[in-house]
């Protein structure tokens, strides 16, 4: 695993009231273009320094072009500041273009235990393997550099082959046991490879949009992350994403609409 933390790689840098610049990194990237959640979470990390409020609870983000490693430009917009909640736009450029687009919600995250919750899957998992999920190619030949940046730990090999439920169940840790945070937990609810793997072989699966909620500060350590695939149809698929921390506490769901060719 890496050395370089999160927080290093999503690091923004302001230039003036609204605008900052980033330099997106060549090792968070999937068949050479930065992984969706990382683009994403770079977004909000400009949008911590403008908002009236700390910490991100939900983001949306529209992937309209996967731009290149290296030098890009955020600008973000403040849409509205109340006494609860900052929403603001945010967008990522590339040599002037737009690359993503997103709107955010930023507010204060509370400690309190929930009051009421239903349809919300158990946090169940097997037993963890002591080496980390293997090679850094998928089956189609398409690097998985950011593999080397995290260490991702499936509870069933997927070695075993799809077993048609279209889930993983993995436990994610950051470079350095970086502890998560509410930006680095929007990476976190698109880090997995995508559940489609778990039905059946496919290329690359690009995010077509990304939606995410940050429910709680996560307690230090890994993340353990279920990640299924609902409906695949049309050379498309949606997924959800729920995310708990070391002390059992759901820190972050998702959901995602995804491109996809099976074959």
């Amino acid at each position: 695993m890496s050395t370089t933390t999160f927080a290093a790689v999503s690091a923004v840098k302001q230039h003036s009231d609204t605008g900052f610049s980033v330099d997106l990194s060549p090792a968070w990237t999937i068949g050479g273009r930065p992984n969706g959640g990382y683009l994403l979470a770079t977004i909000a990390r400009a949008a911590t320094v403008v908002s009236g409020h700390p910490d991100v609870l939900a983001a949306s983000a529209h992937y309209l072009r996967s731009p290149e490693p290296g030098p890009a430009e955020i600008e973000v917009e403040v849409l509205r500041t109340g006494r609860t909640a900052t929403q603001l736009r945010g967008r990522l450029l590339k040599d002037g273009v737009p690359q993503v687009e997103a709107l955010l919600t930023l507010g204060v995250l509370g400690e309190a235990e929930p009051f009421w919750q239903d349809g919300v899957p158990r946090p169940e998992f097997g037993p963890f393997p002591e080496e980390p999920w293997g090679p850094a190619v998928l089956t189609s030949g398409i690097p998985i550099t950011i593999r080397d940046e995290i260490d991702v730990y499936f509870d069933r090999p997927l070695a075993d082959g799809p077993s048609g439920r279209g889930e993983l169940r993995a436990l994610l840790a950051l470079p350095g046991d970086e502890p998560f945070d509410p930006v680095s937990l929007l990476f976190a609810v698109d880090a997995l490879p995508p559940a489609t793997l778990d039905v059946a072989p496919s290329g690359w699966v690009p995010t077509l949009e990304l939606t995410a909620y940050v429910r709680a500060h996560p307690a230090p350590g890994p993340v353990r992350v279920l990640h299924r695939a609902h409906l695949i149809g049309d050379g498309r698929v949606d997924e959800s994403c729920h995310v708990w921390d070391s002390a059992g506490t759901l820190v972050a769901q998702g959901t995602q609409l995804a491109g996809i060719r099976i074959g």
